[in-house]
C-alpha cells in the first residue's frame, strides 16, 4: 500500500492534514486520536487513549473503530505487547521506530530507551524484511524500588 501520508517538511503536519491526505473525513474524534498518539510517549493501550481523553464525547465502540481506521489507514501501527495487550503508536518516523523499547516484566510498563535498533541482518534471497523490533526486558526502577 503506498504511503498516502504528506512527506515530512520543516512546517509540522498536523494530525488533521494527515488524515485528510489519506482521503479520508479529518473527524473530531480521528484528529484527537491521531492528536494523543502523535504525542504520547509511549504506546497505548486502548484503555490508556480512553483514559487519556478523559470524558464520555467518545464510546468505546467508537474508540476501537477509529484506532482501527487509524492503522488501516497507515497512520497508526497496532502491536500486541508481551500480556496480548493491543498497544498503538504513531506510523511513519514516529517516536517509537527505531530505537529499543523495554518492557517491564512486573508492572507491564514500556519504556522507550535512547538507543538505536540493532542493524537488521542481511535476508535470504527472496524474503522482505516488514520490521525489525528489538524489546529488553526486566524489572523497571519503580518496581526494584518498591521490592526493596
Amino acid at each position: 500500500m503506498p504511503d498516502k501520508t504528506p512527506s515530512s517538511t520543516s512546517t509540522p503536519i498536523s494530525p488533521a492534514e494527515r488524515i485528510r491526505a489519506t482521503g479520508a473525513r479529518a473527524t473530531p474524534a480521528r484528529i484527537r486520536v491521531l492528536e494523543l498518539l502523535s504525542s504520547a510517549p509511549v504506546p497505548l493501550s486502548h484503555h490508556d487513549v480512553e483514559l487519556a481523553l478523559g470524558d464520555a464525547t467518545l464510546d468505546r465502540v467508537t474508540l476501537y473503530r477509529v484506532l482501527d481506521w487509524l492503522v488501516a489507514s497507515g497512520l497508526a501501527v497496532k502491536r500486541a505487547d508481551e500480556r496480548r495487550v493491543w498497544r498503538f503508536t504513531l506510523a511513519g518516523g514516529g517516536q517509537h521506530h527505531s530505537h529499543v523499547h523495554f518492557r517491564c516484566d512486573a508492572c507491564g510498563r514500556v519504556y522507550c530507551l535512547d538507543a538505536p535498533a540493532p542493524i537488521a541482518p542481511v535476508m535470504p534471497e527472496g524474503f522482505t524484511l516488514a520490521r525489525l523490533e528489538f524489546d529488553l526486558s526486566g524489572r523497571c526502577a519503580d518496581c526494584n524500588r518498591s521490592a526493596r
